[in-house]
């Protein structure tokens, strides 16, 4: 009996847990939910815009993190989600010759479900706008219309970074 009352009060925190962060989650967009915990991906690449001025820290999901180090990305596996952190630039204060992020801009991902998502190229894509994380519904064709260079790499610009291999 003890082992059932156990669970039932692992059980219960556990959704109670859910219920008290589910509060701050932010809304939809384009219909697809934020993907709590992307804080914690791996990186996977970095990336400067000179054209607006940007930076930004492109993180992956387990099953995208697995793809990009195998070199398995065109194209990228059903799972794999891609997340872009984007920042304004700044110069160091004390090292004028480094540029740092500043202003957070928007976090945006693209999930890779190629049946699902069919008619926008087996990607789902989606964006959080500020630090408020604001979703940014203005259709996915917005977002497919600047990927069009890049439609023979499976609609992704990022080029995994190389990391050493361990012993």
């Amino acid at each position: 009996m003890s082992i059932v009352k156990l669970i039932l009060i692992g059980v219960s925190l556990g959704v109670s847990s859910m219920v008290a962060a589910s509060d701050n989650v932010p809304e939809d967009s384009h219909e697809i939910h934020y993907p709590s915990g992307w804080q914690n991906w791996s990186t996977l690449a970095v990336s400067h815009r000179i054209d607006n001025n940007t930076l930004r820290l492109i993180l992956g999901n387990d099953v995208a993190v697995k793809a990009a180090r195998s070199g398995n990305t065109n194209p990228w596996p059903d799972g794999a989600i891609l997340g872009k952190v984007v920042w304004k630039e700044t110069n160091l204060k004390n090292w004028n010759a480094a540029i740092v992020p500043d202003g957070f801009v928007h976090a945006e991902f693209m999930f890779k479900d190629s049946r699902k998502y069919s008619n926008t190229y087996g990607w789902g894509w989606a964006r959080w706008v500020g630090l408020d994380q604001k979703p940014f519904n203005k259709g996915a064709r917005i977002c497919i219309s600047c990927h069009i260079p890049v439609k023979g790499r499976d609609w992704v610009f990022t080029d995994p970074a190389g990391f050493p291999e361990l012993p």
